[in-house]
């Protein structure tokens, strides 16, 4: 792949690359909607992911190229950026503007990208994008910044830069993911224990309902305004920074303060699901993969009845694999509202289950559903000099 790209690379701008860096995307196995309410959630890095060349240029301009997208830009060297549309390309810009709020002067550089994750499709691509280019700037640069600095740095440019009020989890799995492992990330704190994640005789199988979902134009800042609702009414009696500093035996003594039913539903699935967080890390330790896959059967009910971010595309696909008797576990993954599923199914029927699911939800959506299956990876990384 590397090769191959440092062909392209040459091809358009006429010089070598100089340096060559992959950063995974990333799946959350259980824990959804809960990173901006400080809770715990438990991604893991995915083999799928973006690739990043790089070469400076005596040009004073910074030109962002991706062999994914026919939208390109030529951007003179300033002191500020701000985003002006909607390409792909405000990503890595948003990044270079951050590092150059911290004093770092960018120089002419010449940056070609190239993703296999599905656009739109839940397993941030974009995150992908933004932990890549500070990765690579960080460490081609020697700008000395740690690792967790990045994440953060990362998390700032989706929040401001791009305007989508996201918390930490993706930045975080994308910098932080190691092989056949998950993360039980605390998403207040960002302390982090690693699960041994092995799935024995089953794969996880990602399902892409390939109905777009732009985060910046959906509900998920909707639901963001109402959680911090349902905190403000609750905080009439009790004092709690976030949402998951309450279980499931708290809310009830306090759900009297949650006059909104909307609210009070919404806060509802954050609580129990940061609860099943705790019981999904104690199975997967124990090796139950069923009572793993019941866990995240429930996850997907209560994103459908109490969070209300699933959507008949996503309901269809785990449906469908309630039914099946060879998967133990499905749910969405990401942030709803399209994107994708994921499920733990059996070795060796992955054609039939991409047969069977296709078909079915080709009846009663319209078109096609995409069937994919990833191993568990490692985070950003720098690949071999060109």
């Amino acid at each position: 792949m590397t090769a191959q790209l440092a062909e392209a690379f040459l091809e358009r701008y006429h010089q070598p690359a100089l340096a060559a860096y992959f950063a995974p995307g990333r799946v959350n196995l259980i824990g959804e909607h809960i990173d901006y309410n400080g809770g715990l959630v438990m991604p893991c890095a995915i083999t799928a992911g973006t690739w990043l060349l790089l070469a400076p240029n005596n040009d004073q301009v910074i030109r962002f190229k991706s062999i994914n997208f026919e939208e390109e830009s030529t951007t003179p060297i300033a002191k500020n950026y701000l985003k002006t549309n909607t390409a792909w390309y405000n990503y890595p810009l948003g990044v270079i503007h951050e590092l150059q709020q911290l004093d770092w002067q960018s120089p002419g550089l010449d940056l070609l990208y190239f993703g296999n994750i599905p656009i739109g499709s839940g397993l941030s691509s974009s995150a992908s994008i933004e932990v890549l280019t500070a990765f690579a700037l960080n460490d081609y640069f020697n700008l000395g910044y740690d690792q967790l600095d990045l994440v953060k740095l990362s998390k700032r440019v989706e929040n401001h830069f791009i305007g989508v009020n996201s918390g930490i989890m993706d930045q975080f799995a994308v910098a932080f993911g190691e092989a056949d492992k998950a993360l039980v990330l605390n998403c207040d704190t960002l302390k982090y224990k690693v699960v041994k994640c092995d799935l024995g005789e089953y794969v996880l199988a990602i399902i892409n309902t390939n109905k777009p979902r732009q985060l910046a134009d959906s509900k998920y800042n909707e639901r963001v305004e109402e959680c911090q609702k349902g905190l403000e009414a609750l905080n009439q009696e009790i004092n709690i920074h976030h949402l998951c500093e309450l279980n499931a035996e708290k809310l009830t003594l306090h759900n009297h303060l949650l006059h909104d039913p909307i609210v009070h539903k919404r806060v509802s699935h954050v609580v129990k699901e940061n609860d099943r967080v705790h019981l999904a890390a104690k199975a997967l330790n124990a090796g139950d993969l069923e009572d793993f896959g019941r866990l995240m059967y429930a996850s997907h009910q209560s994103l459908k009845e109490l969070y209300e971010v699933t959507g008949p595309e996503l309901d269809t696909i785990v449906d469908f694999c309630r039914d099946y008797p060879n998967v133990i576990g499905a749910r969405m993954t990401g942030a709803g509202f399209g994107g994708c599923a994921i499920a733990l199914l059996k070795k060796g029927m992955e054609e039939d289950f991409a047969q069977q699911l296709t078909e079915v939800y080709q009846t009663k959506i319209g078109y096609p559903a995409t069937i994919y299956v990833y191993a568990i990876g490692n985070g950003v990384k720098r690949l071999t000099d060109q």
